[in-house]
């Protein structure tokens, strides 16, 4: 990347089943320019998360000690769990001018927002994306694919996804999402814009 090239920090959001994780993976394999920044939970990994590629699983202690420390750019509670966005992971790579992808809650996206308006670096390197799903019923049925939660905890998701979504507005792009590969192609376009 050249040296007056400005570094793109895409940040990608929405509710919990839209597929949030799976576009991140496939416009990480088609860029070689960028990179993920891997966030912190406290919650247990599921089955196939390994520590440091899907999340660093912290344990709560861990993870207060951090807040406390202001080690993150971004923390928040999200389904009884801490999330948070460590500083240094993402002010290095837009440093050396490294573009990054965080996947993000829809509070933690909403957080860079709000430091964008405060930081001029920052704010030239934001771009926000939105995924949604094309209804309830659409979301219900991923969340359930899955296989990992209980009704319970499929019915508070779509719950929390109902106000989630009542935030797109603030986000630079909304993609609904449909198939797999149709997403990814509307993410690479907004990367690729961004870019430009």
């Amino acid at each position: 990347m050249a040296a007056d090239t400005q570094p793109v920090l895409l940040v990608l959001s929405g509710p919990s089943g839209v597929g949030k994780t799976t576009v991140a993976q496939r416009l990480l394999a088609n860029n070689e320019s960028l990179t993920r920044v891997v966030t912190c939970t406290t919650r247990a990994p599921r089955e196939d998360e390994v520590d440091g590629e899907a999340y660093h699983f912290l344990s709560v202690e861990e993870f207060e000690r951090r807040v406390a420390a202001a080690e993150f750019l971004e923390h928040a509670e999200v389904y009884g769990q801490g999330y948070g966005t460590m500083k240094f992971a993402v002010t290095e790579a837009l440093a050396a001018g490294q573009d990054v992808i965080v996947v993000n809650d829809v509070q933690g996206a909403l957080a860079f927002t709000g430091m964008a308006r405060k930081d001029s670096a920052l704010a030239k390197a934001l771009t926000t994306v939105f995924i949604v799903a094309e209804n309830a019923t659409t979301l219900r049925a991923r969340l359930e694919s899955r296989g990992e939660d209980t009704p319970e905890v499929v019915a508070k998701r779509l719950a929390v996804a109902e106000a989630e979504m009542a935030q797109q507005g603030k986000f630079d792009h909304v993609v609904v999402s449909g198939t797999r590969a149709a997403d990814a192609r509307a993410l690479q376009d907004i990367y690729t814009i961004a870019k430009n």
